[in-house]
């Protein structure tokens, strides 16, 4: 026989070996459960699933509320039928309803932990991308779950006592309370994805650190309402520091804004590309012009470029003699300094 084919059988012979062995190995083994899925409900019949209208014979003030929210119009979309309604989280409602309302019999989420109620809306919303990085998040490693943040059962018409005071209130805290009237406006109207509260009035509940810095002179414009906590950062998780959107670098969430700071240049400056916008700038808001973490330009820059200390230092010009009062404000001959496309020292 020609020794080709041979070689031919040989491989092909060892191939489909190597697929039996890899189908035997999968069938004997099983991967362990996640703890948090351990406690969810196991596959029902489609026959216990009794509609949410059962449901409303003893939950009429939450049907209400629920009615009026995007999960209670998936029926509308062609969603599968088991999957709609009340029962898509609280699981198939008929031992429910025969025992007489006993809560044992359907899930309440009422003693489950924040991952395990997040287990149940990663269910249906993992997929998206805003979603998907969820489970590698600050929130989920410190057990802030989806229902912290939302309400399943919040709709523009619900009473404030379902969805929590509104941040604009007389009865919330002076704290939380938005700057300048376009703010104020703009937390009267209701909070979207089915938020208990405006952003960022809900994320500075929690991060009320942030409530000083966006205080000081200069600013990101967040508390006025121009902007949302959500611009900058995905509050699902993310690769990036602090869960800074997209991930195409340090300050993809800066150059959203400042695309003119974007390059690329043809001369780089090194800190910009390598430790990003906040090793000059305080992001949330600076008591300092141009959001700088110090209030003199010179300050800032010999904090690399030490050599300017120095009279006489080599390859430093004369007229860098940072004595002198006239020589300190570094932007006024090195006015690119985010980069340049036609001066290595980022002259004009």
């Amino acid at each position: 026989m020609n020794p080709l084919r041979l070689i031919k059988l040989a491989l092909a012979g060892s191939g489909v070996a190597l697929g039996l062995f890899l189908l035997a190995s999968s069938s004997f083994s099983k991967a362990p459960e996640p703890e948090d899925q351990k406690n969810a409900p196991a596959a029902a019949a489609t026959g216990d699933y009794v509609g949410s209208d059962t449901c409303k014979a003893c939950h009429e003030a939450q049907f209400n509320s629920f009615a009026e929210t995007a999960h209670a119009k998936l029926s509308h979309t062609g969603w599968k039928t088991e999957r709609q309604g009340c029962e898509s989280c609280h699981g198939p409602g008929k031992a429910h309803v025969d025992a007489g309302g006993d809560k044992t019999k359907i899930r309440t989420f009422e003693h489950e932990t924040a991952k395990q109620k997040s287990e149940a809306c990663l269910s249906c919303h993992a997929g998206k991308e805003e979603h998907n990085n969820f489970r590698r998040g600050e929130h989920w490693r410190n057990d802030v779950g989806c229902t912290d943040c939302h309400s399943p059962h919040y709709s523009p018409t619900t009473p404030d006592k379902v969805a929590g005071p509104v941040a604009t209130r007389n009865d919330a805290p002076s704290s939380l309370q938005a700057l300048g009237r376009f703010g104020a406006h703009a937390n009267d109207l209701a909070p979207a994805k089915m938020l208990v509260k405006n952003d960022p009035q809900l994320c500075l509940s929690c991060h009320n650190e942030m409530k000083g810095q966006f205080t000081r002179p200069f600013h990101h414009r967040v508390l006025e309402g121009a902007m949302k906590c959500s611009d900058c950062h995905n509050p699902h998780g993310g690769f990036e520091l602090k869960q800074a959107r997209l991930a195409v670098g340090s300050d993809a969430a800066c150059v959203k804004c400042h695309s003119d700071k974007q390059g690329p240049f043809v001369f780089e400056h090194a800190p910009l590309k390598v430790e990003g916008c906040s090793s000059c700038h305080d992001t949330h808001g600076s008591a300092n012009p141009k959001m700088l973490k110090r209030n003199q330009m010179n300050q800032l820059c010999i904090e690399c470029h030490t050599n300017t200390l120095a009279i006489g230092a080599p390859n430093t010009p004369s007229f860098h003699n940072q004595s002198s009062t006239r020589f300190q404000n570094c932007t006024t001959c090195h006015a690119k300094i985010h980069g340049s496309n036609v001066n290595e020292f980022f002259f004009r």
